[in-house]
């Protein structure tokens, strides 16, 4: 237990809002200042090779805790134990639907009791201000609430055919690997873990190596609450290592990838050369927001500032292309320049800090990367362009302007708070801009005009169109991309598809 004090200590001298931390001790007795272990069969147990890494607070560059590094046979032990949970006799497959949704109800409860703490571990381990770490536990709640009410929702159908009875049922899939990325780790788990349970599935996860934290507290609430062993299993890793044996495991039935475009290619060969798996993927984006010239200036600019500056620019679906009509072209960039330049940056747990560091410093490099490319590109910089300091992993909120649709910022993933604005005249040509680009995944209007809204929404290669907002993603609508940005789609009732089987079973009439 005096580890576990230390482990009190070192969040405090992070400056960690804990509170009553006395409450959550004994759940972090295997989660110790030195050592997080992996999460199988019910049990946090050592890695097999007893490799440990260490995960750092972008804020500060230090250290937060050792945990402990799974790789293939450890991914094979959490393959066994979830194979047994799903057999057809095991306590988890005999729990009638009402039972999951209590038992998925039960762990929100205890996520809503520990939500402050659950905050803080992702604030210190991701870098985002503390109000946004919050905000993303309470929307992780409803997403599993949504899906504890799909629990008993998925159907079959009866289909009659001459002298025979037909009828479809849905299965769960079996045992399924998910691997989340760290710009949204608590939501990008909940995400993957509400559908699966929902209809029955058994999961091994990976988090992020540059964020484990939350997802361990997860399964410790999930033992709480009182999952069968098995079921849920959380094995912190390397992609190359704990991510490749999942992709590659004969014995996993589908694979869920939120990442990179490059890695999610890896992921579908490495499906293809196993068993043939399936695969869902939510990759990249360059998302446009267009402006047009009859929308509220100021409205436009607070929108489309959101849009990209949110969680640092770290969001696959983050408005990175802002197009603006050029009736108010320099009005709009004016007031983005002013806004972006006002945006408070720093520690992600003091008051009113809006921008928190980036990941880590390879996300940093990049960053700074493209804002020099953007520069020697001939795009103008309006503010912003730097590092902040030399300790933790910030950036200054950067506006360029007179963008061009070629330029590397124009085309490529920035992943941090870059926001690049283009002029343009018409709707249709602006269709045709915001169409050429590899991703697909989000895009957005604003106008009062609903029959451009509907043209643009109804003709751009997007899985989302916001007309007058941005980034409402809610539990229940289905969240997915186009072309390079990704397979299948997550959450709302599209989501469940991920993980279920249809069987037809054919009856002939005597």
């Amino acid at each position: 237990m005096k580890k576990v004090h230390r482990f009190y200590k070192l969040l405090s001298s992070q400056g960690i809002c804990v509170f009553s931390f006395l409450r959550f001790e004994h759940r972090f007795s295997k989660c110790e200042p030195h050592h997080c272990q992996l999460f199988i069969n019910n049990e946090f147990v050592d890695s097999v090779s007893g490799k440990t890494f260490a995960t750092f607070n972008p804020a500060t560059s230090k250290e937060i805790v050792q945990v402990a590094e799974g790789d293939k046979a450890d991914i094979d032990l959490a393959v066994v134990a979830a194979k047994k949970a799903f057999h057809r006799n095991s306590d988890w497959r005999k729990l009638s639907p009402l039972q999951r949704t209590n038992l998925m109800n039960k762990l929100c409860g205890l996520m809503d009791r520990d939500k402050e703490f659950l905050a803080s571990l992702e604030t210190q381990d991701n870098g985002k201000p503390y109000p946004e770490a919050l905000f993303d536990v309470t929307y992780s709640i409803l997403t599993l609430q949504y899906y504890a009410g799909w629990t008993d929702k998925f159907f079959g159908d009866t289909i009659p055919a001459g002298g025979f009875t037909s009828m479809t049922r849905k299965e769960p899939v079996g045992v399924v690997g998910q691997i989340i990325p760290w710009n949204y780790p608590l939501l990008m788990l909940a995400w993957k873990w509400g559908p699966a349970l929902a209809v029955g599935c058994t999961i091994i996860m990976k988090p992020a190596e540059q964020t484990p934290l939350t997802a361990l507290h997860m399964a410790a609430l999930a033992k709480e609450a009182g999952f069968p062993a098995g079921v849920i299993n959380v094995v912190n890793g390397f992609g190359p290592t704990a991510g490749a044996a999942i992709s590659e495991h004969p014995d996993i039935a589908k694979v869920a990838f939120t990442g990179s475009v490059d890695i999610g290619r890896i992921v579908m060969q490495a499906a293809a050369k196993s068993n043939l798996k399936r695969v869902s993927l939510e990759l990249g984006g360059k998302s446009p927001v267009v402006v047009f010239d009859d929308a509220d200036v100021d409205f436009a600019v607070e929108t489309t500032h959101e849009a990209l500056f949110s969680n640092h620019g770290q969001s696959c679906c983050a408005g990175s292309r802002t197009y603006v009509h050029e009736k108010i072209y320099d009005e709009f960039v004016a007031k983005a320049a002013a806004k972006a330049k006002a945006r408070k940056v720093g520690n992600p747990f003091e008051a009113n800090v809006q921008q928190g560091p980036q990941i880590d410093e390879e996300m940093l490099t990049k960053v700074l990367g493209y804002i020099e490319s953007g520069q020697k590109q001939g795009a103008k910089l309006q503010t912003g362009g730097k590092r902040i300091g030399n300790v933790g992993f910030f950036v200054e909120p950067t506006v360029f302007s007179d963008v061009k649709d070629d330029m590397r910022i124009a085309q490529e993933e920035i992943f941090g708070p870059v926001q690049s604005i283009f002029k343009f005249s018409t709707l249709e040509e602006m269709i045709d801009r915001a169409n050429n680009v590899q991703y697909g995944l989000a895009a957005g209007i604003i106008t009062n005009d609903i029959n451009k809204a509907l043209k643009f929404a109804n003709n751009v290669d997007a899985g989302s169109v916001w007309i007058n907002c941005y980034d409402a993603v809610l539990p229940s609508t289905p969240f997915g991309g186009y072309k390079h940005s990704g397979i299948g789609r997550e959450l709302g009732k599209d989501g469940l598809d991920n993980y279920l089987e249809t069987k037809t079973i054919t009856m002939k009439l005597l």
